[in-house]
Parts: C-alpha cells; sequence; structure tokens
C-alpha cells in the first residue's frame, strides 16, 4: 500500500495541474515545482530514511512517514494558494522518502528465506504497477470533479495502512550514533544536484545559478565521501560497494528509471500537447503496458527462483530497450495505436526486472542495513529520474520541433539500458 501510494502520487496530480493553475494560479513555475518540489524532497531525505530505518526500526519509520504523507495530502487538499501547495507536496515527498526503504526493510525482516521473498518482492512492486495503471485515469476522473479530491484520495489509504500496522511486529533497531555531518551533507548534495537537474532543465545549464548550486552539490559529495570514509558509525557504510552485484544494481536502477520516465515524460507530451489528446485519453494508452506490467510482477519471483535473479534482470532490460526503440518510429509516424502497443514491453521489462534486481540489493546486505542498501538503490533511482527530465526537456526544448528531440531522447535511454542489460550478464546466478 505504501509503494502504490508513493507511485500514484507522482502520476495523479500530473492531470490536475491546468485545474490546479486556474483555481490557486502560478502559472507554468507553478505547475513544474507543484511536482518537482515533492520530487526534490524525496530524493534528498532518502538516506537519511533509510538510516532512520536501520536504528529506529523499519516499523517505526513506515509510522512516521505514513503520518508524515498523510497530513501533507490533507495540507495539499486544503491549500489556499500555489505556495501551500507546493510546501505540501514537499512534506509529501519528505513522508514519502520515510516510507520507501522501510517498507523494503520490512519486506526483508518478515521474508528471511531469499525465495519467499522473492515473490513477496514482486507482489510489493505490484501496488506501483497498479498505481500506473489507475494514476492517470483516475486523476482524469477525480478532476472533472474537483481537483482537490486528487489529493483526498490518499487519506484512506494512510490510515488504513496505519491500522494494518498494528497487527505487525515490532521490528528490531540498531542503536548507533547518528553522523550528523553526513546525514547534512547528503541532504545538500543530493538536494543541489536535483534541484540543479531541474533548474537546468528549465533555465538551460549555463545558467549561473545552476552552475553554482551543481558546483555546491559535487563539492558536498567529495566530502561526504571522505566523511563516511571517516566516521565509526557512517550513515553509508562504503564497504556496501564492495559487492559487484551492489554496484551493477544501482546501475540498472538508475538506467530503468531514465527509461521508465523518458517513455511517460516525452509520451504523454506527445500524446496531450503534439497530437492534442485530452488527459483522460492519454492516460487510457497506459492501460494494456500496466497490465502487462502487474503480470510482469507477479512472474518475476518464480522466475528468480527457478533460474536466478540474472536471467529476469537481463530480459527485463531487453524487453524494455525494444520498446524504446520501437516508440522511436511510432513517435514519427504519429501513430496513437503504436504508442500503445510499443509502451507495453516497457511496462513489462521493468516490472520483470526490477523485484529481482531488489532482490540482489537485498540479498547481499545483513537484515539491519536493509533500509541504508535500499536507501542507496532508490537514491540512485531517483536521481535517474531527475537526469531524465532534466536531459529529455533540453533535448525537446533544443529542437526546431518535438519530433527530433523526442526521438534522441528516446534512442538515449534504450542505449544507456543496452548498456546496463550487458553489464547484467555479471551478475552472480545463484539460485535462491
Amino acid at each position: 500500500m505504501g509503494f502504490f501510494l508513493i507511485t500514484l502520487d507522482i502520476s495523479i496530480v500530473n492531470v490536475a495541474l491546468p485545474d490546479i493553475t486556474r483555481a490557486l494560479g502560478g502559472g507554468t513555475t507553478g505547475q513544474q515545482w507543484t511536482i518537482d518540489g515533492y520530487t526534490l524532497l524525496f530524493a534528498s531525505l532518502l538516506l537519511f530514511a533509510g538510516n532512520l530505518a536501520d536504528r529506529a526500526g523499519a516499523k517505526r519509520a513506515l509510522v512516521l512517514g505514513i503520518a508524515v504523507f498523510t497530513l501533507a495530502s490533507a495540507a495539499c487538499a486544503t491549500a489556499a494558494g500555489i505556495g501551500a501547495l507546493v510546501a505540501a507536496r514537499c512534506g509529501q515527498g519528505a513522508g514519502a522518502a520515510v516510507m520507501l526503504p522501510a517498507s523494503m526493510a520490512l519486506i526483508r525482516e518478515a521474508f528471511p528465506d531469499s525465495r519467499r521473498r522473492a515473490r513477496a518482492l514482486g507482489v510489493w512492486a505490484v501496488g506501483g504497477a497498479v498505481a500506473a495503471l489507475v494514476g492517470q485515469p483516475l486523476g482524469g476522473l477525480l478532476t472533472t470533479l474537483d481537483w482537490r479530491l486528487v489529493f483526498v484520495v490518499n487519506l484512506p489509504v494512510g490510515i488504513g495502512m496505519a491500522l494494518f500496522l498494528l497487527a505487525v511486529a515490532r521490528s528490531a533497531t540498531r542503536p548507533a550514533r547518528f553522523d550528523w555531518a553526513g546525514q547534512v551533507l547528503a541532504v545538500v548534495a543530493l538536494a543541489g544536484l536535483v534541484y540543479g537537474l531541474i533548474e537546468g532543465g528549465h533555465l538551460g545549464f549555463t545558467s549561473p545559478a545552476v552552475v553554482a548550486t551543481l558546483v555546491v552539490a559535487t563539492a558536498a559529495t567529495v566530502a561526504f565521501v571522505v566523511v563516511q570514509a571517516r566516521v565509526a558509525h557512517p550513515m553509508m557504510p562504503l564497504e556496501l560497494f564492495r559487492s559487484r552485484s551492489f554496484r551493477i544494481a544501482l546501475g540498472v536502477g538508475f538506467a530503468f528509471m531514465v527509461g521508465n520516465y523518458g517513455n511517460v515524460f516525452i509520451t504523454s507530451l506527445f500524446l496531450q500537447q503534439y497530437l492534442g489528446r485530452s488527459p483522460l485519453h492519454a492516460g487510457l494508452v497506459y492501460i494494456p503496458s500496466a497490465i502487462f506490467a502487474v503480470i510482469g510482477n507477479l512472474t518475476s519471483g518464480p522466475i528468480t527462483n527457478r533460474f536466478g535473479p540474472r536471467l529476469p534482470v537481463v530480459a527485463g532490460q531487453l524487453l524494455m530497450v525494444a520498446g524504446l526503440a520501437a516508440l522511436v518510429g511510432a513517435v514519427h509516424l504519429r501513430s496513437v495505436p503504436l504508442v500503445a502497443l510499443c509502451v507495453i514491453p516497457i511496462g513489462a521489462g521493468g516490472a520483470l526486472a526490477m523485484p529481482a534486481v531488489t532482490g540482489v540489493v537485498l540479498d547481499g546486505v545483513d537484515p539491519d542495513r536493509a533500509g541504508t542498501a535500499s536507501a542507496v538503490f532508490n537514491t540512485f533511482r531517483q536521481v535517474g529520474g531527475a537526469v531524465a527530465i532534466a536531459v529529455l526537456g533540453s533535448l525537446i526544448a533544443g529542437s526546431a520541433t518535438f519530433v527530433p528531440g523526442a526521438r534522441a531522447g528516446l534512442a538515449i535511454a534504450a542505449a544507456l539500458l543496452l548498456a546496463t542489460a550487458l553489464t547484467s550478464l555479471r551478475i552472480r546466478d545463484g539460485r535462491a
């Protein structure tokens, strides 16, 4: 349910943006930061949240994340101006950041057997697939009634999650000093990087403000690595990166988000702004892909248990490559049915690969490091998404017409996924 909420809140709000602007003002900048405020806080706080889940216990951290997310959703629904809405969206991003690594750590605790955990991760990933399936159509439906309902819908889900958690056993804790220097440097580095990528897409990467932000982010990243190598209780133990499979998994997570965000970003613009389709019509195009994504999630665990993680990770990425390559031609032909067919292997391939690669991340660490490891993995994923939007947005903006920039962006995403698919052949193929 937590993964469902996190994913739903990324997709459902996009459809409501025009109505939000008419009601609260803010123009294009307000629309951008209604989305980017959530992304910025989500990516910036993931490492801190993973550390919190390991030290305070996954259950306690998840309760905190649910509370913050639900209260922030209520604030979004009652916002009187665009500034209040953006602030509340930042609160949602902070709550989502705490929820995600805690939910993955709870799975690691509940399923110590790797075979059962592989199946559980597939079911967990279904939450994201279902959210992708219903997000755009549900957003279009609710917006026709009142745009505030896209936030109200989060409230019963959050309350239901809190009630279900009453039946969950208390999580183990790992008492240790918080690495406050590392925490601050991580937030500065990630916030600076994501903010610089977002604004770079808007203002251009030669803008002095963007250059200064990225320089600060780079300096904070270097300082963060130095601190992690020297402190007694680092928030991100560098020994995590000694595992070859873990390093490969980080690259796969990054490339997956580039491909996934590239697909949704470009096809949404293509359908709505280039072809003039309605938000509801555009949302319906993704339904076949989302259905196949649910199937991919549910079959990923059995395939991983039978053949090991290498097969679903490599095959899933190659399916995404095929779909993105086909989209290059579909965009040129301006065919909506062809676009709907092309996004099917992208959704199915990502759904097949992601539970397996998440299993690679969790299998390689002790249970008391699960929150931190999953936070590192998801941080790489979110940075991949931010890079995708910034780079693809710049390609489209810098092109004389929409189609050449869109095709170049899709080709870049396909090439990156092909590279990580080949690298994934080196994942240790141990059967569960």
